[in-house]
């Protein structure tokens, strides 16, 4: 694929992400994209731009933003500039639709590629930087940042998961703390450690805090 290409990209996926304010903004997906060459070149996989390319556009059309359709539309008419094969196309949009955890209702993936993908997302849900995201998420899907009257929720549906009451730190116990063991590479699982370690010395100490201890 033509640099310049991928230029144009990241040069759209700028204009419309920099200021977007749940921590899925521009600066999520090119660390994504960052993080998943990481992973590819630590798994020994050489042929790298399928990879980048779906890590940038892993967003565009995720329904928690947009409404189906018109993700759909905005993500196609991106992939109507590529100079793909097929297959190519076929594996791209393959791994896009399917890295999304949707309250745990994954996709089954088949490719190295889609696992290196969905790794590097979820690394950039955990640790320092997810638990930031997570905050600023829940702000602005007007959630709290603890209520202790609520419960852990265990299987959920989509719908449930999407919108049903919760809290911030809820979401680490319904979704966070899950992620390392959901890892699907060696790499990512390793990458994984130390950032799930945070969000437990983390949750540590905001409870120790909620609760007046000292």
């Amino acid at each position: 694929m033509e640099r310049k290409k991928l230029d144009d990209i990241i040069d759209y996926l700028k204009r419309q992400y920099l200021g977007e304010s749940t921590g899925h903004d521009w600066f999520h997906l090119n660390r994504v994209r960052k993080q998943a060459l990481i992973i590819a070149r630590e798994e020994n996989v050489p042929n790298t731009y399928i990879i980048e390319l779906a890590a940038l556009l892993h967003d565009v059309p995720d329904e928690k933003f947009v409404e189906e359709e018109e993700g759909k539309e905005k993500l196609d008419y991106i992939l109507s500039t590529l100079s793909l094969r097929d297959s190519e196309m076929e594996l791209l949009k393959s791994i896009i639709y399917s890295i999304s955890y949707k309250g745990g209702h994954e996709a089954e993936l088949t490719s190295m590629e889609a696992k290196i993908v969905r790794d590097a997302d979820r690394l950039d849900a955990i640790g320092a930087i997810g638990i930031a995201r997570t905050f600023a998420y829940g702000g602005k899907k007007g959630r709290s940042l603890y209520n202790p009257e609520f419960q852990v929720r265990v299987g959920m549906t989509l719908d449930e998961y999407r919108n049903g009451d919760s809290s911030s730190i809820h979401h680490f116990y319904e979704k966070l703390l899950k992620l390392k063991d959901l890892m699907c590479t060696e790499t990512g699982r390793k990458l994984a450690e130390e950032r799930h370690a945070f969000m437990l010395g983390f949750l540590e100490q905001f409870n120790k805090e909620w609760n007046g201890q000292e």
